[in-house]
C-alpha cells in the first residue's frame, strides 16, 4: 500500500473529486430506498396522487445524478489506475537504466521485463478497483448500517452477526492466497526466461534438432505457472459462493423476523421495501470489500517486486557535482584489481599502464583472459575493486559518469543495432548528426557501398536484432555509429572478428586516419588487427604477462609468439 500511496498523492485533485462521487453516489443510492419507503407508507396508504408524483420526480432527479455519479467514479478511477501505471512502469525503466550490469544480473532481464509490465498491471487492476469500492464499501456499509438500524433494529443485529464471519473468512483467504500469487509471479519470470531464450536462440535449437526438448522445458515451466494459478483461481470461484450463501441466510432470517414483525404491527411494509435495500447495499459492499481484499495478496506481491527494483541504488555512484572531461589526452590504469560483485577470485590483477592520445592499444591473450572485463571498466560499467583508473590525473570516480560516457564510441563485441532505420541507428549517439557526417562514417566503417545497395539506402529498416543484416553488415554499422559521435576515446571490443582479412585492412587503414587526435584501444583474436598498435598489451589468467609492440613481443613473449604462431605463416614470423 505504501507504493500505491506514494503514487497516488501525485493525483490530488482527481482522487478528491472520485471521493465527492464516491459520497454522491451513496447518497443517491440510499436515498431512494428512503423516499420508495415513504411513498409506500404514506403515498400509496393515503391515496395521494400528487404526493407520489413528487416523489417520483425526486426519484427521478437523483437517478440522473447517481448515474453522473457513476460516470464521473468510473472516468476517475481508470484515469488515476492508469496513470499510476504509467509513472510506475517510467520509474521502473529510469531506474533499470541507472543500473550496473550487476544489479541487472541480479535481478535477471526476463524478471524486469515480468516486474515492469505484468507487476505493473497488477498494480493497475488492483488500484482500479480499490478506488471504485475500498472507498465506497466504508461509506455504503456505516450510511446503510446507521439506515438499517433506523429502519428496524432487530434486523439489523443479523446483519452485525453475519459481517464478522464475513470478515473473518476475507483474513483467511488473504492468508491463504499471498504465497500462492508469489509463486505465480515466480512461475511467470521462468516463462519469459524460457521464451526470451527460446526466441532468441532459435537457430542454435534448430541447428542441434532440439525444438521437442524445449517445447518439454517451456511446458514444465507453463504447468508449474498453471498449477499455481488454479490454485489461486479455486480459491477466489469457492470464496465467492460461500459469501453469498452467508447473505442468502441473512436474508432468509431477516424474511422471517420481518414476517413476524410485521404481523405484529410494529414494522410497516415500506420499511421492510426499504430495509432489503439498505440490506443489499450492506452486504454488496461487504462483498465488494472481499473482492479488495482478496485482490491484495497478489496486488502486495506484485508491489514489493516493484519496490526492490526502485529501492535498489547502483553500485557505481556518480558524483553531484563531477568534474568534467573536454579532452582526453591520457588514461592510466594504476595497480588496478577488479573482482565480480558475486565473485570470489579476481579476475584482473595488478594491471597498470598508461595510453595517450593519438596512440592505439591493443590486448590479446587467450579466451578468459579478462580482455573484455578490462575494457568494461572504463566506461565504469563496473569500479575497480582495488586501484585506480585515472583520466587526465583525475580518479575516474570523481568525473561526471554521463558526459564522461559522452566521450566514449563504444563498439561491442556483439554489435547491437536497434529497430528502425540505418540512420536512426547511426544518429544514436549523435541525434543531430548531417547526412553528410553519416555518409562519411559509412565510408570510413566500410558500409556505405552494401547501405547503397538497399533499396532505401540510409532509409532501410532494420528488422529486431537486425536480422536482415549479416554478421559483418552490423559489425560495420556499430563501427560507423561510434565514428558519426567523434568521441575522444575509441573502445573496439573484437569487433572486426565477422570482417574478411581485406575488408578489415582497409577498415583499419581508414580508422587511423580518423582516429589520430583521440584514444584509440582495441581488443582483437586478430594479431594481423593489432600489429599496428603503438602497444600491446597480453593478457593471461587477469595478469598482464607481456608488453610492447609487435616485433618486441615476439621477442619477449613467448604467449604473444605461440598466438602469433597460430595464426601467421613462418615466412610472416620470420619477416617480422
Amino acid at each position: 500500500m505504501r507504493l500505491i500511496l506514494t503514487y497516488l498523492k501525485r493525483y490530488k485533485k482527481l482522487f478528491a473529486v472520485n471521493v465527492c462521487s464516491v459520497f454522491g453516489f451513496a447518497l443517491v443510492e440510499l436515498g431512494i430506498p428512503t423516499i420508495v419507503a415513504q411513498m409506500v407508507d404514506e403515498g400509496v396508504a393515503k391515496g395521494d396522487q400528487n404526493y407520489l408524483f413528487q416523489m417520483g420526480t425526486l426519484i427521478a432527479v437523483i437517478s440522473v445524478v447517481g448515474v453522473a455519479g457513476t460516470i464521473l467514479l468510473g472516468y476517475c478511477c481508470a484515469r488515476i489506475s492508469t496513470s499510476i501505471t504509467r509513472d510506475m512502469r517510467n520509474d521502473i525503466f529510469a531506474q533499470v537504466q541507472s543500473f550496473s550490469t550487476h544489479e541487472i544480473n541480479q535481478f535477471g532481464v526476463s524478471s524486469l521485463i515480468t516486474r515492469t509490465n505484468n507487476d505493473a498491471f497488477q498494480i493497475q487492476m488492483f488500484v482500479n478497483v480499490l478506488l471504485r469500492t475500498a472507498l465506497m464499501t466504508p461509506v455504503m456499509a456505516v450510511l446503510s448500517m446507521i439506515m438499517t438500524i433506523r429502519a428496524s433494529l432487530p434486523l439489523s443485529l443479523i446483519i452485525g452477526a453475519t459481517i464478522p464471519m464475513i470478515i473473518f473468512g476475507v483474513t483467511m483467504v488473504a492468508r491463504i492466497s499471498e504465497p500462492i500469487s508469489e509463486h505465480q509471479q515466480a512461475a511467470i519470470d521462468a516463462l519469459n526466461r524460457i521464451s526470451r531464450e527460446n526466441l532468441t536462440g532459435i537457430r542454435v535449437i534448430r541447428a542441434f534438432n532440439n525444438d521437442t526438448y524445449e517445447a518439454k522445458r517451456f511446458d514444465v515451466s507453463n504447468k508449474d505457472y498453471m498449477r499455481h494459478s488454479k490454485r489461486l483461481f479455486k480459491l477466489m470461484s469457492v470464496t465467492q459462493p460461500i459469501f453469498f450463501f452467508l447473505m442468502n441466510l441473512a436474508s432468509m432470517a431477516i424474511y422471517w423476523i420481518a414476517a413476524q414483525l410485521i404481523d405484529g404491527g410494529t414494522l410497516p411494509v415500506g420499511q421492510l421495501i426499504a430495509f432489503n435495500e439498505y440490506l443489499f447495499h450492506a452486504m454488496f459492499s461487504m462483498m465488494l470489500f472481499c473482492t479488495v481484499f482478496m485482490m491484495y495478496p497478489r496486488a502486495a506481491v506484485s508491489a514489493k517486486r516493484i519496490e526492490a527494483v526502485l529501492q535498489t541504488t547502483t553500485s557505481i555512484e556518480e558524483k553531484e557535482q563531477g568534474i568534467k572531461v573536454d579532452d582526453v589526452s591520457s588514461i592510466t590504469f594504476d595497480h588496478v584489481t577488479f573482482a565480480y560483485p558475486d565473485g570470489e577470485e579476481a579476475v584482473l590483477k595488478d594491471i597498470s599502464f598508461t595510453v595517450h592520445k593519438g596512440e592505439k592499444l591493443a590486448f590479446i591473450g587467450s579466451t578468459g583472459s579478462g580482455k573484455s572485463t578490462l575494457i568494461n571498466l572504463i566506461p565504469r560499467f563496473y569500479d575497480v575493486s582495488d586501484g585506480a583508473i585515472v583520466i587526465d590525473g583525475v580518479n575516474l570516480k570523481e568525473l561526471s559518469l554521463h558526459q564522461w560516457r559522452d566521450q566514449i564510441g563504444f563498439i561491442t563485441q556483439k554489435a547491437n543495432l536497434f529497430t528502425g532505420t540505418i540512420a536512426e541507428n547511426l544518429r544514436f549517439g549523435k541525434e543531430d548528426a548531417s547526412e553528410e557526417e553519416l555518409i562519411h562514417a559509412a565510408k570510413v566503417a566500410q558500409a556505405y557501398e552494401f547501405i547503397c545497395e538497399k533499396e532505401q539506402g540510409f532509409d532501410e529498416m532494420l528488422s529486431e536484432g537486425a536480422t536482415n543484416l549479416s554478421g559483418g553488415q552490423k559489425q560495420r554499422l556499430s563501427i560507423a555509429r561510434a565514428l558519426v559521435r567523434k568521441p575522444k576515446v575509441y573502445i573496439f571490443d573484437d569487433s572486426f572478428s565477422a570482417l574478411d582479412f581485406k575488408t578489415d585492412a582497409k577498415l583499419r587503414h581508414e580508422l587511423k586516419k580518423e582516429t589520430t587526435d583521440a584514444i584509440t584501444m582495441v581488443v582483437a583474436q586478430r594479431i594481423s588487427t593489432i600489429m599496428d598498435a603503438d602497444q600491446i598489451i597480453v593478457l593471461h589468467e587477469g595478469e598482464i604477462v607481456g608488453k610492447g609492440t609487435h616485433e618486441e613481443l615476439l621477442k619477449s613473449c613467448t604467449i604473444y609468439h605461440e598466438i602469433a604462431a597460430s595464426q601467421l605463416s613462418e615466412e610472416e614470423l620470420s619477416h617480422e
